[in-house]
């Protein structure tokens, strides 16, 4: 006798994956007749799983404030280095800083934006220049 025989008609199963935003699966299998659903023979099984809806992490602002002290190069010298600006753009975020006292660097998820405020604080102080970097929800 060939393989199909060793196999009982229960144990066959079909699964069909249709993948979209859900995901179904329909099982049918052979059922003795006595465990018929209804009328409707065989039974047939149809499972739809949704994907769990992933929340975007919470940005934050990182903020540069003014100060008398800090030069104008330095600060353009910081921006380039750990906000990957162009010399044009972090001329234009350093006037900003100068003229209203407070300019926005970047916006970034919390974990990043606080390792480019302690970077940038420490930079600062190990240069002996009192600018200092925030950060905000935004």
């Amino acid at each position: 006798m060939g393989l199909m025989h060793t196999v009982s008609r229960f144990e066959k199963k079909r699964v069909l994956l249709v993948a979209e935003r859900r995901e179904r699966i329909d099982v049918s299998m052979a059922m003795p007749p006595d465990r018929y659903d209804d009328d409707r023979g065989p039974g047939v099984a149809i499972i739809t799983r949704t994907k769990p809806a992933t929340k975007k992490p919470p940005l934050y602002r990182v903020l540069l404030l003014n100060d008398d002290f800090t030069p104008m190069e330095f600060v353009i010298h910081i921006l380039q280095q750990f906000f990957n600006k162009t010399y044009d753009d972090a001329q234009v975020i350093m006037m900003h800083v100068h003229q209203n006292g407070v300019g926005e660097c970047g916006v970034f998820t919390y974990e990043v934006a606080e390792t480019k405020v302690t970077l940038v604080m420490d930079f600062a102080r190990k240069h002996q220049h009192p600018l200092q970097c925030v950060m905000e929800r935004n």
